[in-house]
């Protein structure tokens, strides 16, 4: 298939979605479920890299900062800016487009070989409806709270490391947080955060609920709905940050 017949079905695919629920409580429970799978789930990775990852911006930043002449609050307000503007929103979300959506594409695609979807069909759901809308809501709610958790596990993180390498004092990355601090960075890292949650949610529910084949080719489709949503992560970066920047 060429890549407009992938757009285009992927295009029907979302409006698809669109429909009166058939029973309420069952798309509520759905959706419910969908945001401990994927919140809750993605927790614990979530937390390990973003201290890490202030911890690293830290330890580089004061090593690339050699001149005694740029005061060491600097190195605060850049892990700051970089967390924020850049760390947390986008390194998080490439990370989760590989634990959340190879997850759901793999789902989808063994409910397709299985039939399980041809059978929900049968009984006149909307297969759309109830198996993509409730993935693509719960990732657009449950990602930018994890990404805001990133922002605070990730300056954290760079603090714990400046104390801890003797870099800078925790009063002096204190202040240098507060110095020169832009709020509309952090609106900015969640218009990011919305933008990759539908992404890392929609393209690999595109991929597996599409799937023909068995095992293998849900195997591949998974693989390609990973790689496909980390360029698509990497182009939207570039598309808001011309935007908004």
């Amino acid at each position: 298939m060429t890549l407009f017949s992938h757009f285009g079905k992927y295009l029907l695919m979302l409006k698809g979605m669109f429909s009166k629920p058939e029973n309420m409580r069952l798309y509520w429970k759905e959706f419910m479920h969908q945001c401990a799978e994927i919140g809750i789930g993605a927790l614990g990775i979530v937390a390990i890299i973003s201290v890490f990852m202030g911890a690293v911006s830290a330890v580089q930043t004061a090593y690339q900062l050699v001149s005694p002449l740029i005061p060491k609050s600097t190195i605060a307000q850049i892990v700051r800016d970089t967390v924020i503007l850049e760390f947390a929103p986008t390194l998080v979300c490439i990370v989760l487009a590989g634990v959340i959506g190879s997850k759901i594409a793999s789902e989808l695609g063994n409910m397709r070989v299985s039939e399980q979807i041809d059978a929900l069909e049968i009984m006149g759901i909307n297969t759309k409806a109830y198996l993509i809308l409730p993935k693509i809501v719960a990732a657009i709610i449950t990602i930018p709270m994890l990404v805001i958790l990133s922002m605070a596990l990730g300056i954290y993180g760079g603090r714990l490391a400046g104390a801890a390498s003797g870099i800078l004092s925790n009063e002096t990355y204190d202040r240098g947080l507060l110095e020169n601090f832009i709020p509309f960075n952090v609106r900015f890292a969640m218009y990011k955060a919305v933008t990759f949650a539908f992404i890392i949610s929609s393209i690999p529910a595109y991929y597996g609920y599409f799937v023909n084949g068995g095992a293998l080719e849900i195997g591949r489709s998974s693989t390609k709905s990973v790689v496909v949503s980390c360029i698509m992560i990497l182009f939207a970066d570039y598309i808001l940050a011309a935007i908004f920047l």
